[in-house]
């Protein structure tokens, strides 16, 4: 940048016969460049150009940074020194203020799955050169501590009637290699009929060691009330939620079953078979779930033995819902919060691809639970709260009252 040398007088006037100019941002943008370059002249111990046995540094160039004013955004040209660095600090604030958005920016765009490249991109029209990964991933820190206070809330919503159990497999880098953690996730209906997210942790392996240890911090956070828990036909898991929620009844995915099932017939006939073993969850009632259940068994068996079998053998973990109150089943099945949930985890997760330790997919998934978490809660209900009470009242008959089974209460 050249400082201009004219005698002040002849500058004015010549800005004032000029009308293409904005005078007082040139006044201003003038001014402050030459006290600028007053400073950095200081620094250096000799004038711009100037040959002197007193010069201890050398300018190396200028490098922009927008400066908003009352008369405008004026376009400042820092001088650079060769050594050491030059920053006015009785102009400019050290981007304090903008760093702190620039953090909730990035933060932002990691939550949202944007990729390390697009964030650089992102950065760069913010005026910074670049940001690198670890970069990133420190600003995304700042995430944590709104993740870690909603791991552990109390679960003050009880009680939780309905509760759906998921696992999603991540991929991480951990000592030279990549591993694939379980990143297991809780669902639920609370008593006033809104979907919640009750927790996330991340397993090395989804065994019943683990779930056991996952069910039990939630019900050390207050998870009560629970009538069913719906999730996949996990051997460790089903044991976990028989010992650790007694007295809640279990249902058997629906979409896990249905893709477990289709791996039993050939490709062309899993659409035809797929719509077949759904409409026996599109009854009206209970009787006629089981009645479409036999003529699906039936059906089946004709073409595909080993699909029959599958679907005789879990008849009673898959019809576990049709002791629940119509509206609440329809509701579930047509709207299924978790695997909905699933797709949107894995929207965010999949531009990551490989995470770089296992608090990166804590932040992350974490980030985006808390971000559903909150729209769940001032959403419409999920079930009406008058509904979850009369299911909750309900007595299986040949039970007593004081064992209402848990499959009565809304499920999916």
């Amino acid at each position: 940048m050249v400082v201009s040398t004219m005698e002040p007088l002849a500058w004015l006037r010549k800005q004032l016969e000029t009308a293409d100019v904005d005078l007082l941002r040139e006044m201003v943008s003038t001014f402050i460049a030459a006290l600028m370059g007053a400073e950095a002249d200081a620094l250096c111990g000799a004038g711009y150009g100037e040959r002197s046995p007193d010069r201890v540094n050398t300018r190396n160039g200028y490098r922009s940074r927008r400066f908003d004013t009352r008369a405008g955004t004026i376009e400042l040209e820092i001088p650079k020194l060769r050594s050491e660095s030059y920053f006015p600090d009785w102009l400019l604030d050290h981007r304090r203020r903008a760093e702190r958005a620039l953090v909730a920016v990035i933060a932002e765009c990691y939550v949202k799955g944007v990729s390390t490249r697009r964030v650089d991109g992102l950065v760069k029209t913010l005026g910074i050169e670049g940001i690198s990964k670890s970069q990133v991933s420190e600003m995304a820190k700042s995430l944590d501590e709104s993740v870690a206070a909603f791991r552990s809330r109390p679960l003050d919503g009880a009680p939780y009637t309905y509760v759906w159990l998921d696992a999603l497999t991540m991929r991480v880098r951990e000592g030279g290699r990549i591993a694939q953690p379980s990143a297991v996730i809780a669902t639920a209906v609370n008593a006033d009929g809104h979907r919640e997210i009750l927790g996330l942790d991340l397993f090395t392996s989804e065994d019943g060691a683990g779930w056991t240890q996952f069910l039990r911090g939630l019900v050390a956070r207050c998870l009560s009330g629970v009538r069913l828990v719906i999730s996949d036909d996990h051997a460790g898991l089903v044991a976990a939620i028989a010992a650790v929620l007694p007295g809640a009844s279990w249902q058997r995915c629906r979409t896990h079953f249905v893709r477990n099932l289709l791996t039993r017939v050939p490709k062309s006939a899993q659409p035809f078979v797929a719509t077949l073993v759904r409409s026996i969850f599109a009854q009206p009632s209970m009787g006629e779930v089981e009645a479409q259940h036999a003529r699906v068994l039936e059906q089946l068996a004709e073409r595909f033995g080993a699909a029959a079998e599958l679907l005789a053998d879990a008849r009673e973990d898959i019809l576990a819902f049709r002791l629940l109150p119509v509206e609440h089943w329809r509701q579930i099945w047509s709207n299924n919060p978790q695997e909905r949930l699933n797709r949107e985890i894995r929207r965010r997760t999949d531009v990551v691809g490989i995470f770089p330790n296992r608090d990166a997919v804590i932040r992350l998934v974490g980030s985006v639970l808390c971000e559903q978490h909150d729209e769940w809660a001032v959403a419409r209900r999920y079930m009406s709260a008058e509904s979850l009470a009369k299911a909750r009242m309900t007595v299986i008959e040949g039970e007593s009252a004081e064992e209402v089974m848990p499959a009565l209460v809304a499920a999916g």
